[in-house]
Order: C-alpha cells, then sequence, then structure tokens
C-alpha cells in the first residue's frame, strides 16, 4: 500500500489545486536537500540537521501558534507522535549524511524504494494484505534499488547504506502516520514533527559547532524556511485532495533533484542510475495503480449487527 505522508481528510475537492501544491513541496524539497549538500560539504551534519529543525520549528510556531494557541500541542497519542518524529529525525540526519558523498539523484532514486518497504511492512504492523501482483512490483522495485547501488563492484560510495537507511526509517515514519490516521490534527503532527527533531539535535549541537559565515548564516535559514514552507504545502494539499491522487507525484522530486544536482554541483546520473530510477518509479506507480484497483473492487465493510 502506498505512502500517505500526511493523513488528512479534505476539506475541499480541488483536486488540480491540490496536485499543484503537492509538486511545488516536492520542489521544495528538492531545493531542501540541494541547500543540505552544499552545507555539510563545509559544516557537520548535525549543526545542518540542527539548522534545519529550529528554522522549521520558528517558521511553524509563528503561523500555527496564533491560530491554533496551546491546543496545537493536545495530542490523543502523544507517546506515537513522539515515535514518529523521531522516524523523520532518523531519515534526515541519514539523508543529510549520504548528501555528503552521494548525487541527488542518487540518493533520490534509492529513497524512492520507501512506498516498496511500506508496502512489505504493512504486513505485519497493519494487517494487510499483498497479492502477487503487488509483490512482483515490490521485488522489481528492490531490484531498481540494486540497478542504482550496484552492490560488489566498488560503482557507488558506501554510503548509499545511509540512503536505505533513509527509505527504512521513512517507511516506519510513513507507517506510524497511518496509525496517527484521525486520530490527532494534521498541523498537531507536524508540529510535533518539527519540536521533536530540534529537543533531538540541539544537545549534540554544541559539540560539532562551526561557527558559519555569512553564506551559511544565510543557507542554514533558508534550509528551515524550505522544511517548514515543504511541510505546509503538504498539509495544503492533502486538505484539497485525497491522498490517493497526491500519492503518485511523489516520483516528480527526481526531475528537481537532476537538475539542481547539474546546475549547482556539475553531477548528472550515470545511465544505470537513471535506468534504475525508472524501474524503481515504475514499481512505485504500479503500486499506487494496484491499491486503487483493490480499493474500487473490496466490498465494503459493514458495521457488526
Amino acid at each position: 500500500m502506498p505512502p500517505r505522508p500526511f493523513i488528512v481528510e479534505p476539506q475541499a475537492n480541488e483536486p488540480l489545486r491540490g496536485i499543484l501544491l503537492i509538486v511545488a513541496a516536492f520542489c521544495t524539497f528538492a531545493m531542501l536537500d540541494t541547500t543540505a549538500k552544499y552545507l555539510v560539504q563545509n559544516y557537520p551534519t548535525a549543526q545542518v540537521v540542527w539548522a534545519r529543525y529550529v528554522g522549521h520549528v520558528v517558521l511553524a510556531a509563528a503561523i500555527l501558534l496564533p491560530l491554533h494557541g496551546r491546543g496545537l500541542l493536545v495530542s490523543h497519542r502523544p507517546g506515537l507522535q513522539v515515535l514518529r518524529s523521531l522516524f523523520l529525525f532518523a531519515a534526515t540526519c541519514t539523508n543529510f549524511a549520504a548528501l555528503q558523498f552521494l548525487q541527488l539523484a542518487q540518493t533520490s532514486s534509492i529513497q524512492f524504494s520507501t512506498p516498496l518497504i511500506v508496502a512489505v511492512l504493512a504486513i505485519p504492523l497493519l494487517g494487510e494484505h499483498i497479492g502477487p501482483r503487488r509483490w512482483a512490483a515490490i521485488f522489481i522495485g528492490f531490484a531498481g534499488v540494486l540497478i542504482v547501488i550496484r552492490p560488489g563492484l566498488g560503482l557507488v560510495h558506501w554510503a548509499a547504506g545511509l540512503s536505505l537507511l533513509t527509505a527504512l526509517s521513512g517507511a516506519f515514519y510513513q507507517i506510524t502516520t497511518r496509525k496517527l490516521a484521525g486520530v490527532d490534527r494534521a498541523v498537531t503532527t507536524q508540529f510535533y514533527s518539527a519540536v521533536i527533531g530540534a529537543i533531538a539535535v540541539t544537545p549534540l549541537v554544541p559539540f560539532f559547532w562551526q561557527t558559519p559565515d555569512l553564506t551559511g548564516i544565510l543557507l542554514m535559514v533558508l534550509l528551515g524556511a524550505l522544511g517548514g514552507f515543504g511541510h505546509w504545502m503538504l498539509i495544503l494539499a492533502h486538505r484539497l485532495a485525497p491522498a490517493p491522487i497526491l500519492a503518485p507525484f511523489l516520483y516528480i522530486q527526481l526531475l528537481p533533484m537532476i537538475l539542481l544536482g547539474y546546475l549547482v554541483f556539475g553531477d548528472f546520473p550515470d545511465e544505470w542510475t537513471l535506468v534504475g530510477a525508472g524501474v524503481v518509479v515504475f514499481s512505485g506507480l504500479y503500486l499506487f495503480y494496484r491499491e486503487r484497483r483493490v480499493k474500487a473492487v473490496r466490498p465494503p465493510v459493514l458495521p457488526p449487527d
């Protein structure tokens, strides 16, 4: 079953606006990764992660607290909120660490395996069933990841393993997000994500702090703003259109990743990375398609007498 990054029941039926917002969000996340990749070449990863989360907290507090007040922190499942936020924090740390060594297109291609991992984890954790066609799509998708990584050939840096950990952490993040569906408001869930990440990384910063120059300061501020605005656009998008319509647009992020990687770092993925990315994208899109077909033919569940 495909991931639903932000579980929000749509409050309006405006799918076109929702699609435009989700595309803008993923383009924003591409710019976030580009900024992070530039910063981790010059500053410790922990400091860059700290800038990303603190900036997100400041922006979210400025926008959301005047609208929701202290109720923003009221959760019916605070423990699950913390766990979900820690999974996202782990994904951020491993992703930023991998960006020191890998191209943007490589990290994103490997992380596109997240929906495949979610589909597998949904069996024991959510009690879902996967038919043979979706199993085939999952195996093909993981074959695409192997094409990108090419283990044993020495062609891709060991940091590809960090991107795999990012995908795994992201999958658990998606699973816990689903478990929070209908429990807490989306704005509460997202605010927890920012706050818990900032709390987790701040105690580590004094051990790694490197005073940034003006460019570094501006880029760190930009990093936090990109994270905050990207998540805000995701929330708005899911208010305008159902998740199954929006989910396939995840893969459009590969295009700005390739473009920004080339313009900023002079990187262009080799043919095998492109082939592997294509295989992963195809399998993920097929999973989305099969999930919608299965839901369309699944009989409704009647309430007990």
